[in-house]
């Protein structure tokens, strides 16, 4: 590929080496079908390794499936699924959820940050009790958000208490989870199981895979035949090794963190300079692999203009994601274009590494 990276969504980004070492090492000769192979024996176990428990783990090819699948196997159709107004499962899985639950209802709460609060669930979970009404029954957070914000484990230990209290389960997409970790500095079963979450997505496509997700169950009740919804969906891979030795790669090596940890370090790269510009400034805080900036239209065609990609769905402003691959001197050259659109000149020091 000869075109210039862009930072315009962490899926760009091709299969990072340790997954593809592995897909490359399941492709040698046969295996059994439909999960019934020693790669997806050995993804399993690295999760309840990593995650230091005997969870219940199933592999999806996507983010929707996993995450739609996962409220629809808490629910039924007259319930409930309390949420962000940001989050991915309303405005961007396209009715995914009702229509794998058959019908529960998203009920959002408003939010500035796309952080839900145990305040927000319990005026939602408590507003109405009447049989007219679909009954509250799982809260769903992102982590991080949609704004690229972390929930600390005390705020997801809040969030798991009011749930708790009020007969609710609690769900964690986790498209980006190892990038919290990475901001946290935690065990994953700190931020999971331990908080009191009871089922976690864990996206493997945006931390170096092709594809597939992980959906892992901390109670084996909440599982109980959600193989056969995986199948009903079509979610069972016949060559299921295909979808779990990338996970073998990724969780043995401790890809999965270093991963996050890089593109985590380019998003606080290119951070530092945005809050220095005039008329540039950050719409939220930066505090996972995703940098959201506000700036006026004629700067943002200016980057447009020099090449540049990126979406501006959230709040009108850019947004800029770095992925496990992204390169440090193509984050550099980003940064110089945005010196440029907005009059600043470069740094000396720049200068003089650039003609070095």
């Amino acid at each position: 590929m000869t075109d210039a990276q862009q930072f315009a969504s962490d899926n760009y980004a091709g299969i990072c080496p340790q997954a593809w070492a592995a897909m490359e090492q399941a492709n040698r000769g046969s295996a059994s079908a439909y999960g019934d192979d020693d790669w997806t024996q050995a993804a399993a176990d690295a999760f309840r390794t990593l995650f230091e428990t005997e969870c219940e783990v199933f592999f999806a090819f996507n983010g929707t499936a996993a995450n739609s699948l996962a409220l629809a196997s808490l629910c039924q159709s007259y319930h409930s699924v309390i949420c962000s107004a940001q989050a991915h499962v309303e405005t961007d899985e396209c009715g995914a959820p009702e229509f794998f639950s058959n019908g529960s209802k998203l009920l959002v709460a408003p939010t500035e940050s796309g952080k839900l609060d145990p305040a927000a669930i319990r005026r939602l979970a408590t507003g109405r009790a009447d049989i007219h009404f679909p009954k509250p029954r799982v809260v769903t957070i992102t982590q991080p958000t949609e704004t690229g914000q972390v929930y600390t484990i005390a705020e997801i230990e809040g969030i798991a208490a009011v749930c708790r209290e009020l007969g609710l389960r609690l769900h964690m997409d986790g498209a980006r989870f190892a990038h919290a970790c990475a901001t946290l500095g935690c065990a994953p079963a700190d931020m999971t199981w331990r908080a009191g979450v009871d089922v976690l997505c864990f996206g493997g496509t945006k931390n170096g895979m092709a594809v597939g997700e992980a959906v892992l169950f901390f109670d084996p009740v909440l599982a109980q035949d959600f193989d056969y919804r995986c199948k009903q969906a079509g979610q069972l891979a016949s060559k299921m090794r295909f979808l779990s030795a990338p996970w073998v790669g990724l969780l043995e090596s401790g890809a999965w963190l270093d991963n996050a940890r890089h593109g985590n370090a380019c998003a606080q790269r290119l951070a530092a300079v945005v809050a220095a510009l005039p008329a540039v400034a950050l719409m939220f805080p930066v505090e996972a692999n995703a940098v959201f900036l506000t700036a006026p239209d004629a700067m943002l065609d200016g980057l447009r203009a020099r090449g540049w990609k990126f979406y501006t769905f959230i709040g009108g402003g850019a947004r800029f994601m770095f992925a496990w691959d992204a390169d440090p001197a193509r984050v550099d050259e980003l940064i110089a274009d945005l010196r440029a659109v907005a009059g600043v000149a470069e740094p000396a020091e720049a200068r003089v590494l650039a003609d070095a």
